[in-house]
């Protein structure tokens, strides 16, 4: 599959697992495409946790559930009928974790490029997902980014050293399709921007 075909067809997957693993070759290819996204002053600062334990899984998403009920009852009525529907993950359904990490502290203290944009270093992790998620769709995997959920909490459940900071819970699994339109606009929740609207020239 062409890069462009992957990025066409790339969805955030909740309700379409079936429950089949991703075979360990495939996630170990998955897995290296990850690991070969570029990172500021080479530093490869992440780290990918791998979690099959059914009981582990079964704990995170009662905290999920727990989080995205706060959330449906902070918003306004017109929002809430919207957001109601709307699956938000499926660490169950999917079989496998995936946790990307951070760790601000690899590389020392003198990391070449993020001596003035400390950030460089969080987005060098967001590559490495975005690596996964496109060898993903090349792979006919699906993929969905948990991201309703205390930081702290997760970082007790998986045992994170300080100080490493989980930055994604990625569900990965077998799909039975991926959704010609994301499920954000399918529900009426919000549309996309044209890239006209997002295009500037020589200033903003």
């Amino acid at each position: 599959m062409g890069v462009y075909e992957a990025i066409r067809r790339r969805r955030d997957v909740r309700a379409e697992f079936t429950g089949e693993l991703v075979e360990d070759r495939v996630l170990e290819r998955i897995l290296t495409a990850a690991h070969q996204a570029p990172s500021v002053g080479n530093t490869q600062p992440w780290d990918f946790v791998v979690v099959r334990d059914r009981d582990t899984l079964g704990t995170f998403a009662a905290h999920v559930a727990e989080a995205r009920a706060r959330f449906a009852e902070s918003l306004p009525a017109d929002r809430r009928e919207t957001f109601d529907p709307i699956k938000i993950e499926g660490i169950e359904e999917s079989g496998t974790g995936v946790v990307v990490t951070y760790d601000p502290a690899r590389g020392g203290t003198h990391i070449l490029g993020r001596h003035t944009v400390e950030d460089t270093g969080l987005l060098s992790a967001a590559l490495a997902i975005e690596n996964l998620w496109l060898a993903a769709v090349a792979e006919d995997v699906g993929v969905g980014w948990v991201s309703f959920y205390d930081e702290a909490v997760l970082t007790a459940l998986l045992e994170i050293p300080s100080p490493v900071r989980p930055v994604a819970w990625l569900c990965v699994g077998r799909v039975s399709r991926f959704q010609q339109t994301p499920d954000l606009e399918r529900f009426g929740w919000r549309g996309r921007r044209p890239l006209a609207d997002a295009l500037h020239h020589e200033k903003f």
